[in-house]
């Protein structure tokens, strides 16, 4: 590396590629477009699995765009070429779920004598089928030695140590929007090509203590700089969702993705039937005044409750994609807020109920989200602008819903004195919710109020 410098072909390439932000290097492709012309996105990512030279690859993956249902087939095409694929994530659970969309994708696939491992800190109560769990680090480097897996699962602690030293061919990061650059850095080294999946628009790598600046940037985030998507040279973006009504991805893939995303054929089709005064789909917001909530509303929660059991009434129906309709059921329903005290409330007075924060959710869908917001006021937010109006955090809470978005709060958050450009930025996409939502005043939708024109004010000004 002294000789040659930081670009020059050998050991690491895949993390130097990374720093360098290079485009991955694909053997006998010369289109600047990772996706030739007669390809969809699954099949260009299966073909360039195959093909990377020790290079590094993003995929990025909206809300419902398939990135676990990708990862898993490139994982397969890998194996299928005779390559050994490692798995890597912040959680035992994440890597858990790929490996089991691998499993049931080589089943679909016809793939036989097909197992996987994975190093856990403790092994399952229950059986687990074709993936097999060991605790010790010499089990995982002979099986990957001897052939006896083909697909290994482990931690960034397994990966980065020394001795994994391109263990496998291809490591997969799953959730890379949430793995910090250092530590995608030093696991690495465990392969030769690295495949990144995440989403940097969904939520942010958590953080504990103090970090210098530039710490917080994932892997993700640092390839995309300021962009919002990856472009078409650099990696590969899913382009279509899968759960989103086009009325909800219009939102979302204008605010987030720079209109690159679409809803699938037939999501137009998810509806509600049957309430008294909810539409059938799309964005809509209840306003609750109240004065002095900072982390909980006892104001919202009532109004929550009341909606939830408005939903509930036997007449009203839940019509998926392909048209089959039921009741709405309780589990139909996310109830997501900013604030722990907030889900609590909620949780209490809606016994059953999905409540949870924005954290807790992501992944996970429901043909209805409501969505408590439980602070007065910027001025009464905990944790200042920057939690209460998270661009991730929202991108994620509202994209959760298949076919009905409920944002409940006060409208006063949709005034802030905003002082500095990024919270213009912020703010900015709480007014174009607003702007694009029907407004529900207990029972029917308003005409554009006084606090409309303000958000449509701030919305123009950013």
């Amino acid at each position: 590396m002294r000789a040659n410098g930081i670009d020059a072909a050998g050991p690491y390439r895949a993390a130097r590629d990374l720093l360098l932000r290079r485009p991955p290097r694909i053997v006998g492709s010369l289109s600047r477009s990772l996706v030739l012309a007669h390809e969809t996105v699954l099949e260009a990512a299966k073909r360039i699995a195959i093909s990377m030279d020790s290079s590094a690859l993003a995929v990025q993956g909206p809300p419902g765009a398939g990135k676990t249902y990708t990862g898993a087939r490139m994982i397969c095409e890998l194996v299928q070429e005779g390559k050994k694929v490692g798995i890597t994530a912040l959680s035992h659970k994440v890597i858990r779920n790929l490996l089991e969309e691998v499993v049931e994708a080589a089943q679909q696939n016809g793939i036989t004598n097909f197992r996987c491992m994975q190093k856990v800190n403790e092994k399952s109560e229950l059986p687990v089928g074709c993936i097999k769990e060991t605790e010790k680090n010499a089990e995982v480097l002979k099986a990957l030695q001897t052939g006896e897996v083909k697909v290994m699962g482990g931690t960034g602690w397994l990966w980065s140590r020394e001795d994994f030293f391109e263990a496998v061919d291809v490591l997969f990061v799953d959730e890379a929007g949430q793995m910090s650059l250092a530590n995608v850095l030093a696991v690495a080294q465990a392969a030769k090509s690295v495949v990144l999946l995440g989403d940097p628009q969904q939520l942010e790598q958590p953080l504990k203590g103090s970090h210098p600046d530039g710490a917080e940037l994932s892997a993700l985030e640092y390839l995309l700089g300021e962009a919002k998507t990856i472009p078409p040279d650099h990696g590969l973006f899913l382009p279509e969702t899968y759960r989103l009504h086009p009325a909800i991805c219009a939102f979302t893939s204008e605010l987030f993705y720079e209109e690159r995303l679409q809803s699938r054929a037939g999501l137009e089709q998810q509806r509600i039937e049957g309430h008294s005064w909810l539409g059938n789909h799309g964005l809509w917001f209840v306003p609750v005044e109240h004065e002095g909530n900072q982390n909980a509303s006892a104001e919202e929660v009532e109004e929550v409750a009341e909606l939830v059991k408005s939903l509930l009434k036997p007449e009203v129906v839940w019509v998926d994609k392909e048209e089959k309709s039921r009741q709405l059921r309780l589990d139909d329903i996310l109830i997501v807020s900013p604030y722990n005290a907030q889900v609590s409330d909620l949780a209490s007075q809606i016994p059953g109920a999905r409540v949870g924060t924005v954290d807790k959710f992501q992944g996970q869908e429901a043909p209805v989200v409501i969505y408590s917001l439980a602070t007065s006021s910027p001025e009464d937010a905990p944790r200042g602008m920057e939690f209460l109006y998270s661009l991730n955090r929202l991108n994620v809470a509202t994209s959760r819903a298949r076919a009905v978005c409920i944002l409940v709060g006060n409208p006063r958050l949709f005034e802030p004195e905003c002082r500095s450009p990024r919270q213009m930025q912020l703010a900015n996409a709480f007014c174009r919710y607003f702007e694009m939502a029907q407004v529900i005043r207990r029972g029917a939708a308003t005409n554009v109020s006084d606090t409309q024109v303000r958000a449509r004010r701030i919305a123009s000004a950013s």
